[in-house]
């Protein structure tokens, strides 16, 4: 592997590739399965499917609550705040412990504290206690141990599928959690009318049984020997922030996703297109299509991620994405036509895609085990945090610039500040593995 830099410490050693028969006809295209054959990756994996849906389902009912309870959207978004730090906070610190202990124990105890946290929102609901403050104690705690979870959940998959399937691994993971976030929002709506929003947080609760036993049958991940004496603490979490400054292509792989997303991601502006620009078409069905159409176009991508999975040069991979991201931003921001629009947003969610599963690759072969967890919890936040920032900075310019103005020009800054970097930064232009 060529990283263009310097490094004395071992490689994590990781299971043997298997061969197999190459590709031939319509499957060189579609989606790359090979780390299904290991057992212990297909269990993280499947475990996940069932997660994407169900965690979903709680992703809408909390705000529906608030609302049903409140009737402001202000309380709505004081609640997704409420969510962000514990988040912020947890993600940092879990990544410290998934370095220091056994990351499936981790896993455990994480999925295990989110399975109670939806039984108890299923409680409060059921009991009727209409209470902002007790959801979003619950919300907090739930972003809690997400964000103790995230980074041992990501942190394993490079002990478990060998480094040149690490992408195809990425991808089958990102196409599940993108396929949840479709999915998931359309059966809450179809499932609220009939059984009730109390019973959503209920079948969450039961989705995550099966991710526990899931993870109960996965091996021992403990940390490797240089890392076995390792306490978490501030001192391990500024360890890691040191380390991505020494690494530059694990710290540009983070600017540029800070990159795309601060820059280029517009779903604040959604609502006032919706109902200005595309209100034509029908204000509900412009609002939903420009919600749903980058997870579609990121589905799409992970489906037919065999057309890029193997590649080795990581780091233009990365670039490429980037600029296509914000090429199809800028061209949604020009677009007038709704469908037209949609087009745009799905070709940005097919590099979104793309981006993901190489800088995920990146993190994890980039990176030496002792440190994954800790570039794993920062990978958390900035993926949490980038599109609330973009969410306040697209607000702002779409109220001074308009709507079109602000959405274009965010993307056509996002490849002007992406090929600024590639340009004055070799690292990430020469990564390969």
């Amino acid at each position: 592997m060529d990283t263009s830099e310097s490094s004395t410490e071992p490689k994590t050693p990781t299971p043997a590739a298997v061969a197999g028969p190459p590709r031939r006809g319509w499957r060189r295209w579609a989606m790359d399965t090979r780390p299904l054959r290991i057992a212990a990756y297909r269990r993280l994996w499947s475990s996940t499917i069932v997660t994407a849906v169900g965690s979903q389902l709680t992703a809408v009912a909390v705000p529906k609550q608030i609302y049903d309870i409140t009737h402001s959207s202000a309380w709505v978004g004081a609640a997704s705040l409420a969510g962000l730090l514990p988040l912020i906070v947890f993600a940092l610190w879990g990544g410290a412990v998934a370095d220091s202990m056994d990351r499936r124990r981790l896993l455990l105890i994480t999925n295990t504290g989110i399975a109670v946290t939806s039984l108890l929102f299923w409680l409060q609901a059921a009991a009727g206690l209409d209470s902002v403050a007790v959801l979003m104690v619950l919300l907090a705690l739930q972003q809690a141990f997400w964000g103790l979870n995230a980074p041992a959940r990501n942190a394993s998959i490079a002990r478990l599928v060998p480094e040149n399937e690490l992408p195809a691994a990425n991808a089958l993971g990102s196409t599940v959690m993108q396929t949840g976030q479709v999915v998931g929002p359309l059966l809450a709506g179809v499932l609220i009318p009939v059984i009730g929003l109390p019973e959503l947080y209920l079948i969450d609760a039961l989705a995550l049984c099966v991710t526990v036993w899931a993870v109960y049958r996965l091996p021992s991940l403990p940390p490797l020997a240089a890392a076995a004496a390792r306490r978490a603490g501030v001192r391990e979490i500024a360890a890691g922030f040191r380390y991505i400054s020494l690494h530059k292509v694990l710290l540009l792989s983070f600017l540029a996703d800070i990159v795309a997303m601060v820059l280029g991601m517009p779903r604040a502006l959604f609502p006032q297109l919706a109902a200005q620009t595309y209100g034509s078409y029908g204000e509900g069905l412009a609002l939903g299509l420009l919600f749903a159409a980058i997870p579609i176009g990121a589905v799409l991508g992970g489906l037919f991620s065999g057309t890029f999975s193997r590649a080795r040069r990581h780091g233009w991979m990365v670039i490429g994405a980037v600029v296509a991201w914000g090429l199809a931003i800028a061209g949604f921001g020009l677009s007038r036509n709704l469908w037209i629009a949609a087009v745009f947003l799905a070709a940005a969610g097919v590099a979104d895609m793309v981006s993901m599963v190489f800088r995920g690759a990146i993190l994890l072969s980039a990176a030496t085990d002792e440190m994954r967890g800790r570039m794993q919890g920062v990978f958390t936040v900035v993926v949490a945090g980038g599109p609330r920032l973009a969410d306040v900075l697209h607000g702002t310019a779409g109220s001074v610039f308009g709507t079109r103005t602000a959405v274009a020009g965010g993307g056509l800054l996002v490849v002007v500040v992406m090929l600024g970097l590639a340009a004055a930064v070799p690292t990430l232009r020469r990564y390969r593995v």
